[in-house]
């Protein structure tokens, strides 16, 4: 059975760089001042599809919400060989928790119509919650299995998959469309396709378009749009004029949860303590750390 797969990627904030100087007063990241990557259990989703495309034959269309230079992690998924993929960016949609950006995603899903199967990561690195996967489930009235480890068979409308749980695993069952949310243990990304990213590397989005001609100052933006979409290059951009979606659900105001601190945590000592490399030094190493409740 060929598989229409739609694939759930964010771009990140390193969060290995994140202190309190890159929050704003509302809260939320000003992610200008961090270097964006590919969402890394994201990319272990696109992989999943890929691999079950080429299984079980079909397409892998790859959505990702944020701004506008959100487009470069699709053409990092064109690279590696998504089919299509969708930048949703709208200045509406900024600032969106987890509830507003499950209730977007979910509504492009059902714009672009029919679907097999919904991949994402478990969690992005930027938040840790774990909740856009399963609310975004929720919210299309479809069944889950989330820290999907190895999808092991799909056949007969039906999927069966191995999902991490502590101290083991469980083989699931359900049946289709549905969601997945995969752990980063499921598949190694692969590297980029030298053809794929030759062609795509020119792909651009229609706000990458628009500052291309604004700059040229001679190159009409429709025609330089139509062009780009002659040539299969074109990343296609879902707005809220296009979706239609009630402003209230959308963006910081239809996010009930906010972030009003971030601090930078250091844990060290006021004064070094040398520990002799003896029996009597460990045990009073212990000792000082189960005091502390460090652990113990």
């Amino acid at each position: 059975m060929a598989l229409k797969i739609t694939v759930l990627a964010k771009q990140v904030p390193d969060t290995t760089n994140i202190t309190g100087n890159v929050m704003k007063e509302n809260g939320t990241i000003n992610r200008s001042k961090l270097p964006a990557i590919f969402n890394p259990e994201d990319k272990v989703a696109l992989e999943v599809a890929l691999q079950l495309k080429e299984k079980y034959g079909g397409n892998v269309t790859v959505i990702t919400m944020g701004p506008p230079r959100a487009a470069d992690i699709l053409r990092e998924s064109l690279y590696m060989g998504a089919d299509d993929a969708y930048l949703v960016s709208d200045i509406k949609f900024a600032g969106a928790d987890t509830l507003a950006t499950s209730y977007v995603l979910s509504e492009v899903i059902k714009y672009l119509g029919e679907f097999d199967m919904v991949i994402t990561g478990r969690q992005a690195i930027d938040g840790d919650t774990a909740q856009v996967g399963p609310q975004t489930a929720e919210k299309l009235g479809i069944p889950q299995i989330t820290y999907v480890e190895e999808v092991i068979e799909v056949k007969n409308s039906k999927i069966r998959a191995r999902k991490q749980i502590d101290g083991g695993y469980e083989i699931v069952e359900t049946s289709l469309p549905a969601l997945l949310t995969v752990v980063k243990e499921a598949a190694e990304p692969r590297p980029y396709r030298a053809k794929r990213l030759m062609f795509y590397k020119k792909a651009r989005t229609v706000f990458e378009l628009q500052e291309m001609a604004e700059n040229d100052q001679v190159t009409d933006p429709e025609e330089l749009i139509k062009e780009y979409q002659g040539k299969g290059l074109l990343i296609k951009t879902l707005t809220s004029k296009e979706l239609s979606l009630p402003e209230n659900r959308c963006g910081l105001r239809g996010s009930p949860t906010k972030v009003y601190k971030i601090d930078s945590v250091m844990l060290a000592s006021k004064e070094p303590v040398e520990i002799a490399p003896t029996r009597e030094g460990l045990s009073r190493l212990i000792d000082e750390l189960m005091k502390d409740r460090i652990f113990g």
